[in-house]
């Protein structure tokens, strides 16, 4: 359920140039599907205001849908089902530094 509606959300913050069935079909990085820097902070806005979570820009874990549900999952409690690269290593309030505070 939290990869569908991520997925829903890079498809809002890409303009709809990215339908949310090709984002979760997809193998492989937001940026190889078409994901640029833009949308990417519009994705973050998103994200933060919609599951109460700081988002660092430097998160290897932006890099896939997978990889931000984890994230979230992490710092929530949020499912996070289907998460396959493990993301989330930055802690709960993001300072940037892998291993933080979790909330």
């Amino acid at each position: 359920m939290l990869r569908e509606r991520l997925a829903e959300l890079v498809s809002k913050a890409s303009g709809g140039d990215l339908a949310a069935a090709d984002v979760l079909a997809a193998d492989c990085s937001l940026p190889a599907l078409g994901l640029n820097s833009l949308a990417y902070l519009r994705l973050i806005d998103m994200v933060e205001t919609e599951f109460d979570c700081d988002v660092d820009l430097d998160g290897g874990y932006l890099d896939t849908l997978d990889g931000l549900a984890g994230h979230i999952a992490a710092h929530t409690g949020e499912d996070g089902a289907g998460d396959r690269d493990g993301g989330g290593d930055s802690g709960g309030h993001d300072d940037g530094h892998p291993g933080g505070q979790r909330r």
